[in-house]
């Protein structure tokens, strides 16, 4: 990966070429091989090459860095800066200004900054929507990078600050037992929907035989949500799920199935599911 201007400057390539070859232009000015994986990290690099030092990577960019599910290539590269700057950063960059300290910033050894866990943690709760913010959570409680008890820590240090009414909300509803966004946002707008919080990775048990393990459940309902991604259209993965579905119907469950496009309407996803709920409780 290379700026294109500073390329051409030094000889190693002509305008022509940088603008006609084998390149993908990542970000303005900043360009990489055509064979590359265009992916959120290569964007967070290129940012990277066009940032301040004193800058870093932050919000969800950084927890990416940090193993959380990554934002798509289309999303933009969140980036901090030290209040007093004003760098605004190219299109497809987000700036974030704030007030942050040398121990809220981390170098991964390649030269790449980003923010420090508990410091990402933070800024992605108070920054991104709550279902957003609460997925990126779960998964960075669940691999252990961030612990519950220094998030409480965190939020009574910080009680009071911008964002903190948010960041409470983000942390009441995370749930490390989630185990893929999709789960999370369905969870969390069912919660916001007013419905009860169903139980994650729910194991369904009857008469002593174990049935399946689901994504969501509504135990006292005998509901169950199961969101089936792009693996699900695998031909044996499909037979082995409509087979396992098949035995909680059978064993007196009502099963909402759930696909990527769902997730573009959660209102309806959430109305679904109430519906169901409410089937159900018609029936106790």
């Amino acid at each position: 990966m290379f700026i294109g201007s500073h390329a051409v400057s030094e000889g190693r390539i002509t305008r022509r070429r940088l603008t006609r070859g084998p390149y993908v232009r990542v970000l303005h000015g900043v360009y990489a091989d055509v064979s590359v994986p265009r992916d959120h990290a290569l964007r967070c690099r290129a940012a990277a090459l066009l940032m301040p030092a004193q800058a870093a990577l932050g919000g969800r960019s950084a927890a990416a860095v940090l193993g959380a599910p990554a934002p798509g290539w289309r999303d933009p590269v969140t980036v901090v800066v030290p209040a007093p700057l004003t760098w605004r950063g190219p299109g497809g960059v987000r700036v974030h200004r704030t007030d942050f300290s040398a121990g809220d910033v981390v170098d991964d050894g390649s030269g790449l900054r980003h923010t420090a866990p508990l410091r990402t943690t933070w800024d992605v709760a108070a920054l991104e929507p709550t279902g957003t913010a609460v997925s990126v959570l779960d998964a960075m409680l669940r691999a252990g990078t961030v612990r519950a008890t220094d998030l409480s820590a965190l939020l009574r240090e910080r009680s009071g600050r911008r964002g903190s009414r948010q960041v409470r909300r983000v942390l009441d509803l995370a749930d490390p037992r989630s185990e893929s966004p999709p789960e999370s946002l369905v969870r969390v707008a069912c919660v916001l929907g007013g419905l009860p919080a169903p139980v994650p990775r729910y194991d369904v048990v009857e008469d002593g035989r174990w049935l399946a393990r689901v994504d969501l459940a509504w135990p006292g309902q005998r509901v169950v949500v199961e969101y089936e991604g792009e693996h699900h259209v695998d031909g044996v993965q499909i037979v082995r799920d409509d087979a396992r579905l098949a035995r909680l119907s059978a064993s007196g469950w009502l099963v909402v199935r759930l696909a990527a496009s769902d997730l573009r309407a959660l209102d309806d996803v959430v109305a679904r599911i109430r519906a169901a709920l409410a089937e159900r409780s018609t029936r106790v």
